[in-house]
């Protein structure tokens, strides 16, 4: 494929391999660094964003959101998978509050279970 094709449309797999990259190193840099700091926050976001770039690309065909009801803390989302990739059912959780503010609510109910 061509560079440019792939990094403007990244496959499903390339975003949730990202995704729990920064995911990770977002959980990193909190225990090293804080909550507050700068590299927590960008990671926070930057997870944020390509979380929302695969439901924006692969919703609701390949992704949809499915209320975390095991979450702990405040309540989240999970990117649910519709197929396994890397050995992964789902890309990461996303706060309901966050998906409500970066999300429209007619994304929010496209992007649920259908």
């Amino acid at each position: 494929m061509d560079e440019t094709v792939e990094l403007l449309y990244p496959s499903v797999e390339k975003l949730v391999k990202e995704i729990v990259a920064v995911n990770h190193a977002w959980k990193v840099a909190c225990e090293l660094f804080g909550q507050d700091s700068a590299l927590s926050i960008s990671s926070r976001d930057l997870k944020t964003c390509l979380q929302v770039r695969l439901l924006r690309s692969y919703a609701p065909e390949q992704v949809y959101l499915i209320e975390d009801k095991q979450s702990e803390g405040e309540p989240a989302y999970s990117l649910c998978l519709r197929e396994i990739i890397n050995n992964r059912q789902y890309a990461e959780h996303l706060p309901i509050r966050v998906a409500q503010d970066v999300l429209s609510p007619q994304e929010l109910e496209q992007f649920k279970k259908a």
